[in-house]
């Protein structure tokens, strides 16, 4: 069994520290205290979709890691319950505060299914994962068509206009980047890689690996912290 790898959580805490600064960006433009066009620009909004491409290829990362020394069926299953339960939470309160860019399908929704898409796929030899991956990639960006432009149908990602949400990661492409992390992982541990990496050392790393090792709980408490703390400052200073 492979113990857990400082640099898969400090790249994990890099992640959700880039999280916390796009919304924190984004609250500042929605209370009107920098230029909305900041929180809006092409480059920017690159910014948040490679955050949210990170978190993807670690979904895969962390899973053949955590099934080198067998597959944790109990594991699994409560945390794939935890996902899906936050990403159900994060849908009923966007779509209160939000209801006509309510979270609908978002990242924690896509970190769940790719969860299950990854164990039943994980058996498979890493030359067919890495094709499923890239294909479902290529796919995700190569046809599209209106009649999965309804939400029930858009997660999918094959939808042409997808109903607006300020947080959507659909099916394809995205879960191609899963796919493709668990083909990279399968490759390192084959060739020896993963058991050669030393724990980092430092308080830098220390701190991201924290941030990595409890980047759900941020991601969940970080907005409503934000915004609890900017919106009376904001009003206090108007």
């Amino acid at each position: 069994m492979i113990p857990r790898l400082d640099i898969v959580d400090v790249v994990r805490g890099l992640a959700i520290a880039g999280v916390v600064l796009f919304h924190l960006v984004w609250d500042l433009a929605y209370l009107g205290v920098i230029p909305a066009g900041i929180a809006t620009h092409p480059w920017w909004l690159l910014f948040g979709r490679s955050l949210a491409g990170t978190f993807m290829v670690l979904v895969g990362v962390s899973l053949v890691l955590a099934s080198a020394g067998g597959f944790q069926r109990r594991a699994f299953m409560r945390r794939l319950a935890v996902l899906a339960a936050a990403a159900l939470a994060i849908t009923l309160v966007t779509r209160v505060v939000f209801p006509q860019t309510f979270v609908y399908f978002g990242i924690l929704h896509a970190i769940a299914l790719a969860s299950v898409v990854g164990v039943l796929v994980l058996r498979l030899h890493v030359s067919l994962i890495a094709a499923l991956g890239i294909a479902i990639y290529i796919l995700g960006f190569s046809w599209t068509s209106s009649a999965f432009d309804p939400r029930w149908l858009a997660w999918t990602g094959f939808a042409a206009s997808p109903p607006l949400s300020n947080d959507f990661v659909p099916v394809f492409p995205w879960l191609g980047l899963t796919l493709l992390g668990m083909a990279g992982t399968r490759l390192a541990l084959a060739r020896g890689w993963a058991y050669r990496v030393r724990p980092l050392e430092g308080r830098s790393a220390r701190f991201l690996v924290w941030l990595g090792r409890h980047s759900l709980p941020i991601y969940l408490v970080h907005q409503p912290l934000l915004l609890g703390i900017l919106t009376p400052l904001v009003e206090l200073a108007r």
